[in-house]
């Protein structure tokens, strides 16, 4: 009985391919227009051969026509009948060259109504070749150029609702494909460049499906990145006021994602996460306004299910899932700039210093710390925050030399002041002294194979310091003689070498 279901549900997916792949329709555009000229007979002829799905039968009598009667009314038409025919015929090969015969008429009938019809059929030439989001693409990008360029040359066509309609679903499948490569940096805790790859999705799609879902993300990469400079040592080089700085911003611009997902997004599925993050985090929750929540529900609405046939024929099929699409709002016709992991370490390096710099000059430096819009310095009058949790604890950290550092100001004193680290010294200890360097005669004798007694470093060092720095009245030679002497750059000559080569 299961061999048998089987067999039936295979038997049903040929058929769907099979009347997938059938011939596409073919209309007379001007089967109405009731005429007996040579030219109009042609044409009819033409068409009715594309029905038949004769091609080439159809593409030489168009040819005839435009030949033959070069100032008919028809040859516009003819011109991007021929263009249909490939499109119809279909295939690879196909498919490009009725792209090349579109892209002619746009240029030799640029200001016919048929124009717009042209730029439309190479929109969706691209749009057919389409693959999922984890392949190549190529054809989605272009297919996004094309119905971009048909939306603003022909603003006034009536083709631009139906140009609309496909830009959205080739945005949600590109919006798609930058998800999934910001998603996998996320999973390998590669923070920097999966927050600028979630900002570009956001900036650039914001009619994606899963645009909430991306800006949770992008705030949870804002939470690590606090976490990771709250487990940072304190020491003189990155004091306590300037690790409590990043640590703000950090947690500032988490807390702005959180809250656009409930001013943008207040229906979706993420709006729950994102109000318990910001009363985890202490922060305000914004309330949407009805004019969000009305247009946030009309974009939901417009969305489709799949139904069991079609998930099925879609398994099967190479191209993408447009189903999750919205069928409201405006496409993005201008891509705004692409931020860029390389641009977002070095915005964070630079943050760093100016904080750093702003914390050793008191915190009244006034200059900003952050490359953010819409952040900088604390006033003047504002003590900077600390990044321990409770203030009445002194977090200690690790200086230069490895030793634990304290706070030495006074914990009922000015809240302005920032603590001084110092380096605390173990008690009962002395200054040993430090041993010199082994001398580069000591290093040449070693490099050189020259002997070694066995003697102790610090003795040999010892000795090489006393050498005098000329000769001697006894005629001795100088340090610097003996360093080249013992030089390993010299010529030396090979031991054994004469018996291998005799002369």
């Amino acid at each position: 009985m299961l061999k048998r279901s089987f067999a039936i549900l295979g038997i049903l997916i040929v058929l769907f391919g099979l009347a997938a792949c059938g011939n596409k329709k073919v209309t007379n555009p001007i089967a109405a227009v009731d005429s007996k000229q040579p030219d109009k007979i042609l044409f009819d002829r033409a068409m009715d051969a594309m029905k038949s799905g004769k091609y080439d039968v159809a593409r030489l009598t168009l040819q005839t026509l435009i030949n033959t009667y070069p100032d008919s009314e028809y040859v516009a038409r003819a011109k991007l009948a021929i263009g249909d025919s490939w499109y119809a015929e279909g295939g690879s090969a196909a498919l490009t060259q009725a792209e090349n015969e579109y892209k002619d008429f746009e240029t030799f009938f640029p200001n016919t109504p048929e124009a717009a019809e042209a730029q439309l059929k190479i929109a969706n030439i691209h749009f057919k070749e389409m693959e999922k989001p984890d392949r190549d693409y190529t054809h989605a990008m272009r297919a996004e150029e094309e119905y971009r360029y048909l939306i603003t040359q022909y603003p006034d066509s009536k083709l631009v609702p139906e140009a609309k309609l496909k830009l959205l679903q080739v945005q949600e499948v590109l919006a798609e494909r930058e998800f999934r490569v910001a998603r996998f940096y996320y999973v390998k805790m590669s923070y920097n460049p999966a927050i600028a790859r979630f900002k570009t999705l956001i900036a650039t799609y914001p009619l994606y499906s899963k645009a909430d879902e991306a800006l949770f993300l992008l705030g949870t990469c804002y939470q690590k990145e606090a976490e990771g400079f709250r487990n940072m040592p304190v020491s003189t080089k990155f004091p306590e006021a300037a690790k409590g700085q990043m640590i703000k911003h950090r947690e500032d611009l988490a807390a702005a994602a959180f809250s656009q997902i409930i001013t943008q997004y207040p229906v979706e599925d993420y709006a729950a996460a994102a109000k318990k993050a910001l009363e985890d985090m202490h922060r305000p929750v914004p309330t949407p306004t009805p004019e969000a929540i009305a247009r946030d529900k009309a974009i939901e609405a417009s969305r489709s299910d799949p139904n069991l046939r079609d998930r099925i024929a879609k398994t099967f099929s190479k191209g993408p899932d447009l189903y999750p699409a919205t069928k409201v709002g405006e496409p993005t016709l201008v891509d705004p700039p692409m931020a860029s992991a390389v641009k977002q370490i070095q915005d964070i390096t630079e943050e760093t210093k100016q904080a750093v710099e702003f914390a050793k000059s008191g915190g009244t430096g006034g200059e900003k710390i952050s490359v953010e819009a819409g952040t900088g310095a604390l006033p003047p009058n504002e003590a900077p925050p600390r990044s321990d949790a409770t203030p009445t604890t002194t977090s200690a950290g690790t200086g230069d030399s490895g030793t634990p550092a304290t706070n030495s100001g006074d914990a009922s004193g000015d809240s302005n002041e920032l603590p001084v680290l110092k380096p605390v010294a173990p008690e009962n200890s002395t200054a040993q002294p430090t041993q010199p360097a082994t001398p580069p005669t000591q290093m040449n004798q070693i490099d050189s194979g020259g002997e070694n007694t066995g003697a102790s470093s610090s003795s040999s060092s010892a000795t090489s310091t006393k050498a005098p720095a000329s000769a001697d009245a006894n005629g001795q030679k100088t340090q610097q003689q003996q360093s080249d002497d013992f030089s390993t750059s010299k010529k030396k000559k090979k031991k054994g070498l004469h018996k291998l080569v005799p002369f």
